[in-house]
């Protein structure tokens, strides 16, 4: 794994901090932006099954003629295939369409049902198996997040979830960090929310960056992993463009006085759980 950029290290497997996420990307628009991304300098891909672009993901990765041993991917599990035999047959699925054995393999969302005992020996068996390197979470409240690792052999690396400015993510960074995982951040930018906000863009003026700049840099100070997603190449290259400059102490802190209990923008988890409360 190329060392040029920040990473964090987990259970000895170094994680880029910033990546290109995927989300929405129509399957010809993957394959374009993933090997732009990859021209641009980013060594962190991220995608799901549910995204529908595993083949294009795959396809762009190929096309940028990086060596594939310097970049870190990452797909995901669709809550569908949870049960003992459909997760492993679903962690096939995806290595033949991208083509690649993911880095990393996380489940989308937690479930109550099947048990977590089932599904997580399930996705250490798909590391077994050499379907994946390493294997984590995505979307799971604190109390999830210490169950599922107390019945996984295997370590997980992340978990994924939605963070941003404005939504606390205290009791969860506290969690990962006492369990030895990280956390990646999805809508690291608040689907562009950020962009008008004064404070961001004040602190932005003072290091000649914008508003995304910054929110990424915020991130990435905090050693958590930001996955932005874009379709267009400027903005890209303008998301990477990000280890020049470093935020005072104070300025995280002003970002950090952003959140707000409505802040959260996409919640689709499952009514048996509930979101840890800052």
């Amino acid at each position: 794994m190329s060392q040029s950029q920040p990473a964090v290290t987990v259970d000895d497997v170094s994680i880029p901090l910033l990546g290109f996420g995927t989300w929405q990307l129509e399957p010809a628009d993957a394959r374009r932006m993933v090997a732009e991304a990859l021209r641009i300098g980013y060594r962190h891909i991220d995608t799901a099954r549910i995204y529908n672009n595993e083949e294009g993901v795959g396809q762009g990765i190929r096309d940028s003629g990086v060596d594939r041993a310097d970049i870190f991917l990452t797909t995901k599990i669709w809550v569908e295939d949870f049960a003992d035999g459909d997760l492993q047959r679903a962690a096939a699925g995806s290595v033949e369409r991208l083509g690649l054995t993911p880095d990393l393999l996380l489940l989308h969302w937690p479930r109550p049902t099947p048990s977590f005992v089932e599904t997580l020996g399930a996705l250490n068996d798909a590391r077994a198996r050499g379907l994946t390197r390493s294997i984590g979470l995505s979307n799971f409240p604190s109390a999830q997040f210490r169950e599922a690792q107390s019945v996984s052999d295997a370590w997980l690396l992340t978990n994924q979830v939605e963070y941003h400015p404005y939504l606390s993510l205290r009791p969860l960074l506290a969690t990962a960090a006492d369990l030895g995982s990280s956390i990646t951040a999805w809508s690291p930018l608040a689907q562009g929310r950020i962009a008008d906000d004064p404070v961001i863009a004040d602190i932005g003026r003072a290091h000649g960056k914008t508003p995304g700049q910054v929110t990424l840099r915020w991130l990435i100070q905090q050693d958590v992993i930001a996955i932005p997603r874009t379709s267009k190449e400027s903005r890209a290259a303008e998301n990477f463009d990000i280890f020049d400059f470093v935020l005072s102490d104070e300025e995280m802190l002003r970002i950090h006085a952003l959140a707000r209990p409505d802040g959260r923008i996409g919640d689709w988890i499952d009514p048996a759980f509930k979101w840890d409360q800052d």
